[in-house]
């Protein structure tokens, strides 16, 4: 199965703010960026995408200049949920809270959110759902940073604590064969 991985061009959030699953706008102007990344895609694909505008946008962009088979958001590719954390700079989360999370982010949840590894176990389900469904076309995944490198770990048999060793920029596409 050919899946391409492509995260969310760069937001238009200040830096060192935590914004997992808030919806953010993205930075413009991206409309030489998501051209370029329509380059890098097949000419006919299934698209999936997180439902977040900073992936909608693009994902809908996508799904006007290729052949789209067909299109689906799915909240399972959604951010990791960051809870409390949300739209605070990272700074300002208080060190009893975010040390904990700093020194084992696969296990710990951030406050009122989500750990790496539920973030990991959603997406295995969405993957697992994609192969019981003996898809022959090419998937576009439109997503983000942290789903990215879950499903690298999954693809590569990298333990979680390593994901960031895969780094993943703004606007990448990332072909993977699962």
């Amino acid at each position: 199965m050919e899946i391409y991985l492509v995260r969310h061009t760069e937001t238009a959030c200040e830096k060192g703010l935590c914004y997992g699953q808030s919806d953010v706008n993205i930075a413009e102007p991206f409309d030489s960026i998501f051209k370029n990344i329509v380059t890098q895609l097949p000419s006919e694909a299934i698209v999936f995408s997180s439902p977040l505008k900073r992936c909608v946008l693009l994902a809908k962009y996508i799904q006007d200049n290729i052949k789209t088979i067909s299109y689906q958001e799915d909240k399972r590719l959604m951010e990791m949920n960051f809870g409390d954390w949300e739209m605070k700079n990272w700074n300002d989360i208080l060190p009893e809270q975010l040390n904990p999370w700093m020194e084992d982010f696969v296990n710990v949840p951030a406050s009122n959110g989500e750990s790496f590894v539920e973030l990991h176990n959603r997406v295995e389900d969405f993957l697992t759902d994609l192969r019981s469904k003996e898809i022959n076309q090419p998937i576009v995944l439109v997503c983000h940073a942290g789903i990215i490198r879950s499903i690298l770990c999954h693809y590569s048999s990298l333990p979680l604590k390593d994901a960031f060793q895969n780094k993943v920029d703004f606007g990448e596409v990332i072909k993977i064969e699962l």
